[in-house]
Formats: C-alpha cells, sequence, structure tokens
C-alpha cells in the first residue's frame, strides 16, 4: 500500500500541513499582509511593534518572523504565499496534465498527427522553461492565470512525450485490437481502453511538475516578471529581501525554508508513488 512507503508518508504529511496552514491563513496570520506601517521597518524575529491597523487603530504586535523594510509582517506573508504557491503549482500541472494528455493520445494513436505534433513539442523543448514563461508573461499582464500558464506551457511537451510512449505500447495489446476490430470508435478507444492505463505514470509525472511549477513561480517573482509585488509569494518576499540579507536575513530566509520544504514535499511524495506504482520498482522497497 501507498501508507506503507515512508516517502509517501513523509511528503504527504508535509503536504497536508502546507495545505492547512494555507486555507487557515486568514485566521493563522497576525496581521493584514500588505499592511504598512513605517514605524515597524526592520525588525526581527520575535520583536515587538505597534501597528496601524487599517481601521486606524494602533495596537501592539509580535513580530514572530521579523518585519521587511516597509514594515509588513513576514509571518503573515508567507502564509498567504504558501496559498499562492499551492495554487500556482496544482494547477500548472492540471493544465500541463490535460493538454498533454489530449497532444500524447492524438500523436500515439492518430499515425499522421504523429510527426507534426512531435516536432512541436520538440521545438518548445528547445527553448529554456524560464525563458518561455518570461515571454508569456511579458506578452501578457503579470496576474495569477498568466503565470499559470506560462508556467504549464514548458512542461506539456514533457507529458506528451510520456503519453505518447505509453499508448505505442498500449494500443498493441489484444484488447485494444479487438475494440478496434469490433469498430469501436477511436476517442472511445483512446479514452475508454487507453487512458486508464496510463494514470499511475501521470501521476507521478504530475507530482513533478507540481514542484517544477512552485520552484518556477519562486524564481519569476525573484526577478520581478512575476506576479505583481503587492501579492504575497515568496518569491516577491525573498525578492524584496535581498537588499538587505547581509543585516537582516530573515527576510529571505523564512519564505526559503517553506519554499524548500515544499518543493522536497512534493518531490518526495512523487518519489514514494513511483516506487509503489512501478511494479518494478515496488519489488526492491
Amino acid at each position: 500500500m501507498m501508507l506503507n512507503n515512508w516517502s509517501v508518508r513523509i511528503g504527504g504529511a508535509a503536504l497536508a500541513l502546507l495545505l492547512v496552514l494555507a486555507i487557515a491563513a486568514p485566521w493563522l496570520g497576525t496581521v493584514d499582509p500588505t499592511l504598512f506601517d513605517v514605524a515597524s521597518r526592520d525588525l526581527r524575529p520575535g520583536d515587538a511593534g505597534e501597528i496601524t491597523t487599517l481601521e486606524g487603530d494602533t495596537v501592539k504586535h509580535v513580530f514572530l518572523m521579523g518585519s521587511d523594510s516597509f514594515g509588513r509582517d513576514i509571518y503573515s506573508r508567507v502564509l498567504y504565499g504558501t496559498r499562492v504557491s499551492l495554487s500556482v503549482g496544482v494547477a500548472a500541472a492540471l493544465l500541463a496534465l490535460a493538454f498533454g494528455i489530449l497532444a500524447g493520445l492524438s500523436a500515439g494513436y492518430v499515425r499522421w498527427l504523429d510527426g507534426p505534433l512531435m516536432r512541436l513539442m520538440d521545438g518548445v523543448m528547445a527553448i529554456p522553461a524560464v525563458l518561455i514563461a518570461i515571454a508569456v508573461v511579458a506578452l501578457w499582464r503579470a496576474n495569477l492565470p498568466t503565470v499559470i500558464i506560462a508556467i504549464a506551457i514548458p512542461e506539456i511537451p514533457r507529458v506528451t512525450r510520456l503519453v505518447r510512449s505509453l499508448v505505442l505500447t498500449i494500443r498493441e495489446e489484444p484488447y485494444v485490437e479487438a475494440a478496434v476490430s469490433l469498430g469501436t470508435p477511436a476517442v472511445k478507444i483512446m479514452f475508454g481502453h487507453i487512458l486508464p492505463n496510463t494514470v499511475a505514470p501521470l501521476l507521478v509525472q504530475g507530482t513533478y511538475i507540481c514542484a517544477f511549477a512552485i520552484l518556477l513561480e519562486a524564481i519569476l517573482s525573484f526577478l520581478g516578471v512575476g506576479l505583481p509585488p503587492d501579492i504575497p509569494t515568496w518569491g516577491n518576499i525573498m525578492a524584496e529581501g535581498r537588499v538587505q540579507f547581509v543585516a537582516y536575513p530573515h527576510n529571505v530566509f523564512f519564505p526559503g525554508i517553506f519554499l524548500a520544504v515544499t518543493v522536497l514535499a512534493v518531490n518526495m511524495l512523487g518519489d514514494g508513488l513511483r516506487d509503489t506504482l512501478d511494479p518494478k520498482m515496488a519489488k526492491r522497497v
């Protein structure tokens, strides 16, 4: 069973905790993550200060992870950044899987589509993912949907190649040949007979895409070409704190730790799923 695998246990538990933090951010966050307060600038973790709420009231506040150069609470910003990162990772993975499955099924089953589709995918794979993402964001307004699409595009060819390779093998199976001989429509064969047998490897591939998407979103935001600075993301927090890293390393340290743990957890979950779902690997575990 999957739960017998330690990678699945540890990675799943870490992701479950991060998901709880993301959902409960409005209640766990101590203040508004976008609230500016000049009097509380550059406080270190655990320092206390006074903040002015949006209602105009001045209250005492403990900055658990310190504050940035604008007086914003790093703790609240990191919590809300968890929401953004997980949303981008899951959405980009689902989008890449959806288009990759359609393209892979078409290329693997419809023979005359194989050449043109795979040459198109080879062309996309020849361009670095960061450059594609930057180009897409530059063409359209930098917002959450645009960033998700920009991150998903470079991953579509990888899913397509995986699905195509599986289809080329599965379509030679006797049950598929029997369905063809009975006059079953091609669409029904692809989605009813072939696609269900690709779920396991696609599930594993989806976890790796999710991890890469989370990391790429942070890279884009850190470079200033991702989500707008007013949106609390781990990349934006680190980008704003890198100027004062020597004096105030907590601005980069805390979001960096969350980013590293999230990517590690997703990759561990993917490795565990691969070991469990792959019969050859399962024998070794």
